[in-house]
């Protein structure tokens, strides 16, 4: 799993991260896989945002899988989640958590993502928040 960087994260929060997702990864049966986590800022999350879905607003987690979900072939790498600390600082704060604990679960939001999953109905939603809070226990 490769973490990238370019916005400064919290001290341990790198290792914390690292250690949760590839925990979660393992028990989602997809631990010989890779993912790249890039933790940014609201601003590049905006411009993505714009690119792929033409909506012009920052948001908290975005996922690009490198293949089809639902393919039968599932490639080493399976694509990147890009975190916007800005965001997830001020939803840790509406929530009252601390900024790890909000980024954890965006990874796990990210990781569903790219395993194939939306929430485009109320009862897709379910998946999401058991991979969520299942993050927080690793």
């Amino acid at each position: 799993m490769a973490i990238a960087v370019n916005k400064r994260p919290p001290r341990g929060l790198v290792p914390r991260l690292r250690r949760a997702l590839g925990a979660l990864m393992a028990e989602l049966g997809v631990g010989d896989k890779g993912v790249t986590v890039i933790l940014t800022g609201d601003r590049r999350m905006r411009a993505l945002k714009r690119e792929w879905w033409g909506e012009d607003e920052a948001t908290d987690v975005l996922s690009f899988p490198h293949y089809e979900p639902g393919d039968p072939f599932i490639p080493p790498h399976l694509g990147d989640i890009w975190i916007s600390l800005d965001t997830a600082r001020k939803q840790a704060e509406a929530r009252g958590v601390d900024l790890q604990e909000e980024v954890l679960v965006l990874a796990a939001h990210g990781l569903w993502h790219l395993l194939g999953h939306d929430h485009q109905k109320e009862e897709d939603w379910e998946g999401f928040r058991r991979v969520q809070e299942r993050i927080l226990t690793l």
